[in-house]
This record gives C-alpha cells, structure tokens and sequence, in this order.
C-alpha cells in the first residue's frame, strides 16, 4: 500500500473513531432520558413521531457524512466506495467500543441493540453489526491496495450479485422482527425480540464472503 493511502486511512480512520464517539454520546443522552436504569427491550417513548422524525433525519445525516468522506478520501470511484465503507465500518464499531467504556454496555456481544430506525426499527445482537463491519474493513483494504498496484479494479456483475444477496440476507435478520409487529399490527411497546435467526445471518456473511473473495482474486489476476 502506498504511503498516501496509508495516509489517508489514518485521516479516515481518525474522524470515523471521533464520529464513533459523537454517536456514542447522543445515545447515552438518549438512554438517560428514557431508559434511566439501563437500556433494554421493549422500546419505549422516543419511538414517538416527533421523535423519531428527527432520529430519521440524524440517521440520514450520518450517512451522508460518511459518504462525504469517502468522497473526499478517494480518487477513483472505487477508491471513494472503499473509503466510505472503512468510515462506515470503523464508525460503527467505535460507537460501541465508546459506549462500553461510558456505559458498561453492551454485557456481552450477544446483547440485543436497536441497529438502525429507517423505515423501521433494525435489531439484532451487537455482534451481527461488527461481524459486518470487519468484512467492510477487508473489503475496503482490498480494494485501496489493489488501486495502488495499479490494477482496474471493479466488481463484476456476479460479484455484485453475492454482496447484494449476502447483504438482503443479513438485513433480513435485522428488519424481521419489527416488521412482523408492524405488518401484524401488535404493540411495539410491548414487544420484546428473543430469537435471532443465525443460519440466516450466517448464509449471508458466506454469501457475501464468497463475493469479497471472487473480487480479490479477479481482480489481482487481471491485467493492468
């Protein structure tokens, strides 16, 4: 890898961990409003819809800030997807790191988190959501260092294929819960997930493994 990429990933990784911490805070303010004794399922009243207006508009927010700098970081197209998914992923897994340390929280990597609001309420153990995260990692670093060796790098259509069927895969484990309590029509606030389905989320990572991996080999086999 090149010293300016190994730059630029340390400048990256820098405001990704800084922005972990931003997010890492709104969320303890959050708790201390409405889980003063500590977080945990059901949801309770900041699922109001003024509310979760503004939580959907911070959401948004955060990805275009992400998306910014990837678009910043890199050059190429691809180099600017990769920067943006390593700040995705460093973001995500220092917000939790961040709020260990402020909260004692998550007890263990198998605690249920609330991962995301848009359209509804993503949930899942805080594990499935770094598991996702390292394989951005890799993802990224292969990329960035297969553009400083001066290879075209892109994603064939049937790579594209495995990461987007891997990824509907894995999204599905998190979007199924609440989505059964609202096309079922019951009460959110009296709802409490219990089981997660791991086969699926774990065909997924495959999935999207098998598409991370054809991509490297491609592309480290093809012309300049």
């Amino acid at each position: 890898m090149k010293k300016e990429s190994r730059n630029t990933l340390i400048g990256v990784t820098i405001f990704a961990i800084a922005m972990g911490f931003l997010e890492a805070v709104v969320v303890i303010y959050l708790r201390k409003i409405y889980y003063p004794n500590g977080f945990s399922f059901p949801l309770k009243g900041f699922l109001s819809p003024e509310i979760i207006g503004i939580e959907w508009v911070r959401e948004i927010a955060t990805i275009i800030m992400l998306l910014a700098v990837g678009y910043l970081a890199g050059k190429k197209l691809y180099e600017k997807f990769a920067y943006f998914i390593y700040a995705f992923a460093i973001w995500d897994i220092f917000y939790y790191v961040f709020l260990k340390i402020t909260l004692a929280w998550p007890q263990s990597l198998t605690t249920w988190d609330i991962l995301f609001l848009i359209p509804w309420v993503w949930a899942g153990p805080v594990i499935t959501p770094i598991i996702c995260s390292l394989l951005l990692i890799i993802m990224a670093l292969l990329i960035i260092n297969l553009n400083d060796t001066g290879k075209k790098v892109r994603i064939s259509c049937k790579e594209w294929t495995l990461l987007i069927l891997g990824i509907a895969f894995v999204l599905y484990t998190w979007l199924y819960d609440y989505g059964k309590v609202i096309f079922n029509h019951l009460d959110i606030a009296a709802y409490i997930p219990t089981s997660y389905n791991w086969a699926i989320f774990l065909l997924g990572i495959i999935i999207t493994s098998l598409g991370v991996i054809s991509f490297y080999l491609r592309n480290k086999n093809s012309r300049k």
